[in-house]
C-alpha cells in the first residue's frame, strides 16, 4: 500500500506513514473539544478588554514605519513578523485579513487593524510559513502579496509545498525539522514545534509545523512558531543559538486544559526565554484574534506577573505595539 505521507522515515520519532505528530504524548480526549465549546459559550468567554476595544487598540497599535535601512524585525500583529536583513525583506506568517477562517463571513475576526496595507509593504523577497492553521497561512494575503511580488519564494515545513505552487507560488522549499536552506546569503534553519496541523477535516496532520531559526553573520533569531512548552524547545538554543532576539507566544492558552498541547502560556514563554539564556524577546500570538478564551489584554498582564514571580525585569522581555520594531 502506498504510503499518505511521501516524506516518511521510520526513524524520525515526528513522522508517521500517513503525516506527522508531536514527540511529546498527548492527555486530551474525545469530546474535549465539545466540552471547550460548551464552557466557553456558557461563561461568555472571551471578555472583552477591560477598557473596551477602542482603548486597547489605541494603547497596543501604531502604524508600521519601514524607515531607515539597518537591520530590523517589526511586528505586524499576531504571529506575523517581517524581517529587514541586508537590504531585503522577508515576512513570516503573514495572515493580515480580516478573519482567521476559510470563510470570510464566519471565524475568528481581526480586532485590531493590520498596521501596513500590503500596498504599502517594503518589497518582500522571501515569505516563511510555520505550520497551515488561517491564522498563520492567509490565503487572501498570500494572494496579494503574489499580485505585488510574482517572484517572491516561500519557505515552509513538509506538506505545504503542493497547497502554495497551487495558490501560486512560483519557487517553494520545504524542510524538515533540524534541516536547513541558504535564501540570498542568510542561513534558514527548520526546527521543532509542539503543534498540529490542519485545514480541510480531511488533512489533519498531513503536514508539518515548525519554527525558524534566522542566521546571519551578525545575529540570529529564533521564531517558535505556534507551540506547547516542551523542554525539548530547549535542544533548539543548544544547536543553534546563542539568539539575539527571539518571538515567543503568550497568547491563545486559555483554558490550559485544552490549549496547554498547542500554546503556551506567558509563565511558560518565560521559562523558555530563560532556557534560552535570555534574548531580546518579541511577545507574538496575542492582540488580534480572539482565538482562546482570555481577553486580548490578558497575555501582557501574565506575562508581567510571570516575570515577576520569576525576578526578571522586563528589559529584554516586554510587549511591544503592534506595528513596533526591534532594530538589530
Amino acid at each position: 500500500m502506498t504510503k499518505k505521507n511521501p516524506w516518511y522515515d521510520a526513524s524520525k520519532l515526528h513522522h508517521t506513514p500517513d503525516g506527522f505528530r508531536n514527540v511529546e504524548p498527548s492527555e486530551r480526549s474525545v469530546g474535549d473539544y465539545k466540552k471547550w465549546q460548551d464552557e466557553r459559550k456558557r461563561l461568555g468567554l472571551p471578555k472583552p478588554p477591560q477598557a473596551g476595544y477602542p482603548a486597547f487598540i489605541e494603547r497596543w497599535w501604531e502604524p508600521a514605519d519601514f524607515s531607515g535601512t539597518g537591520d530590523t524585525i517589526w511586528w505586524l500583529g499576531h504571529a506575523c513578523l517581517l524581517i529587514r536583513v541586508a537590504g531585503r525583506y522577508i515576512l513570516i506568517d503573514p495572515a493580515l485579513g480580516t478573519r482567521a477562517s476559510p470563510l470570510p463571513f464566519l471565524g475568528p475576526k481581526r480586532k485590531t487593524p493590520s498596521p501596513v496595507s500590503i500596498a504599502d509593504l517594503p518589497p518582500i523577497s522571501g515569505v516563511i510559513y510555520s505550520h497551515n492553521h488561517y491564522d498563520h497561512l492567509d490565503k487572501g494575503t498570500l494572494k496579494r502579496l503574489l499580485k505585488r511580488f510574482p517572484a517572491m519564494q516561500a519557505m515552509a515545513p513538509l506538506g505545504m509545498g503542493h497547497w502554495l505552487k497551487k495558490n501560486g507560488v512560483r519557487s517553494v522549499t520545504e524542510c524538515d525539522w533540524w534541516e536547513s536552506l541558504d535564501f540570498r546569503g542568510i542561513r534558514v534553519h527548520c526546527v521543532p514545534a509542539r503543534h498540529w496541523s490542519m485545514r480541510s477535516f480531511k488533512d489533519r496532520n498531513r503536514s508539518l509545523w515548525c519554527g525558524w531559526v534566522v542566521e546571519t553573520k551578525a545575529w540570529r533569531f529564533y521564531f517558535s512558531g505556534d507551540s506547547g512548552y516542551s523542554a525539548g524547545l530547549a535542544e533548539i538554543g543548544k544547536r543553534l543559538g546563542p539568539f539575539d532576539v527571539a518571538a515567543l507566544p503568550i497568547g491563545a492558552y486559555a483554558p490550559e486544559w485544552f490549549m496547554g498541547e498547542s500554546h503556551m502560556n506567558p509563565v511558560e514563554a518565560v521559562k523558555l526565554y530563560q532556557q534560552l539564556n535570555c534574548p531580546k524577546v518579541i511577545p507574538i500570538h496575542w492582540g488580534v484574534f480572539e482565538l482562546a478564551d482570555e481577553a486580548l489584554d490578558e497575555p501582557p498582564l501574565e506575562l508581567q506577573q510571570a516575570l515577576s514571580a520569576a525576578g526578571i525585569g522586563e528589559h529584554h522581555f516586554h510587549p511591544i505595539k503592534i506595528g513596533g520594531k526591534i532594530t538589530l
